[in-house]
């Protein structure tokens, strides 16, 4: 596909149908964690691909999918579980070639989480760009989702990624109406050169 028209394709999903997706698709997907961004290169990202139907439900349990009004976590049929291993950062930062003044720097922003929203977009475009749909939804009890998936106290969980084929009811043309009228204009989100309007 064109960029453009990827990032015209790019929205939350939240139906699906429950037909599979081919190993090799998953796996074209998941292979862009060598191409995600990462401060210093310190490769902190983990994801957990899961696909069996019973693990699936219960991961939507531990997101509490119940208190959406569709269930979509556990129909979509491939969930990725993303995380970030912050300890990667502190570990890369303290090398010698990154050291300022003999110390690890005052970050002025926890990088990790940075690098973990640059990598979620970078899945969901991946996963647009085979043909399907992709979305995001945090997770309450994150305990019982790291002890159901194994996951090291080290990895903190930034949420559960959604993929699969978009039902036709994905994206009602009402919602996507709703959605183009709340846009808020360029101007109110970008400026050139400096934030004060021109007098």
């Amino acid at each position: 596909m064109e960029f453009d028209d990827v990032l015209a394709a790019r929205r939350m999903v939240r139906r699906y149908r429950d037909d599979p997706v081919p190993a090799e698709t998953v796996e074209k997907i998941v292979r862009v964690i060598r191409r995600a961004p990462s401060a210093g290169f310190s490769q902190g990202h983990r994801l957990v691909v899961v696909t069996r139907r019973a693990t699936r439900e219960r991961i939507a349990e531990c997101a509490e999918e119940h208190l959406y009004p569709d269930r979509w976590l556990s129909v979509a049929p491939v969930l990725m579980v993303l995380g970030i291993r912050e300890d990667d950062y502190h570990d890369r930062y303290t090398r010698p070639d990154k050291l300022i003044d003999g110390e690890e720097i005052d970050w002025p922003a926890p990088y990790w989480w940075v690098d973990s929203g640059a990598f979620l977009m970078l899945l969901q475009l991946a996963a647009i760009d085979a043909g399907l749909a992709a979305g995001f939804a945090t997770v309450r009890r994150t305990d019982e989702l790291k002890a159901l998936l194994g996951l090291p106290d080290d990895i903190a969980v930034v949420g559960v990624i959604t993929i699969g084929h978009p039902r036709e009811d994905a994206t009602p043309p009402s919602d996507t109406a709703r959605l183009r009228s709340m846009r808020k204009p360029l101007d109110a989100l970008v400026r050139h050169e400096s934030w004060e309007r021109p007098g």
